[in-house]
């Protein structure tokens, strides 16, 4: 079965539909999102009605949580808050932390199995993010049970790697946000283009999990324009460039 993996869209409609293009004829039998669905400057009411019809298999990140808790998180989730009707703030809130599919084959979160904000293949250091150690990463799942893939977003990264155990972990990077800044450190993808990963399970006895990284354009000029106008230059700069200047 092939598998699309989705995450950390951040109210990016017009990402998500270039997304959503492209997978079109590639047509897979799963999509699964990662979380973040909504939260920054963009079109956060839309792409919650969108990512609703889909119906996807979906996981709530650590700014969904944010985006529905009153007075919560930063001026991204106000504005995504601001935006989002009851029903939609409601099926924001209704997000389960993890999701396991193929009968536990795949395991599907946020950050980590355990929380929403940790990284789990990632580290800081020196402002800057980098790949954690092996055992630093097995730390952070725990017991994952069956699982043979975890799928986990949040650094906005895209990774494949694989653990000592035979375990893999596949972050697809992000549909809609290509760069951020954090309280103590930046990421960055240096481009503005929206990614997701295919995932393809073995199909014979001796066969491996493959994965594909994809990256997709679209109009990010105009998704920056838009930030711009809601006084998010840090967005604006993000959007078209995949960086960000440190403040």
């Amino acid at each position: 079965m092939l598998i699309a993996v989705l995450a950390d869209i951040h109210g990016n409609l017009a990402a998500l539909k270039a997304v959503l293009a492209d997978l079109q004829p590639r047509r897979p039998g799963l999509i699964v999102n990662l979380g973040d669905c909504v939260s920054g400057p963009l079109d956060a009411g839309e792409t919650a009605r969108e990512l609703m019809r889909l119906g996807w298999p979906t996981v709530r990140g650590n700014h969904d949580r944010y985006v529905v808790t009153p007075g919560g998180g930063g001026l991204s989730d106000a504005h995504a808050r601001s935006e989002l009707s009851a029903e939609q703030s409601g099926w924001l809130a209704g997000l389960p932390a993890t999701v396991s599919l193929l009968e536990g084959r795949l395991l599907a979160c946020h950050g980590t199995p355990v929380s929403d904000e940790e990284y789990l293949a990632e580290r800081v250091i020196a402002g800057e993010m980098v790949l954690a150690e092996a055992e630093q990463i097995a730390a952070r799942l725990g017991d994952t049970g069956k699982a043979e893939v975890i799928l986990h977003g949040h650094s906005h990264l895209p990774r494949w790697l694989r653990l000592a155990d035979g375990r893999l972990l596949l972050n697809p990077g992000s549909v809609g946000c290509p760069a951020y800044l954090d309280h103590d450190h930046r990421m960055q993808t240096g481009s503005p283009d929206a990614r997701y990963a295919l995932l393809k399970g073995p199909e014979q006895e001796g066969e491996e999990w493959q994965a594909e990284f994809v990256t997709v354009s679209y109009d990010w000029q105009a998704a920056a324009v838009l930030a711009a106008q809601r006084g998010r230059a840090d967005w604006a700069e993000a959007l078209a460039t995949g960086r960000v200047t440190p403040a």
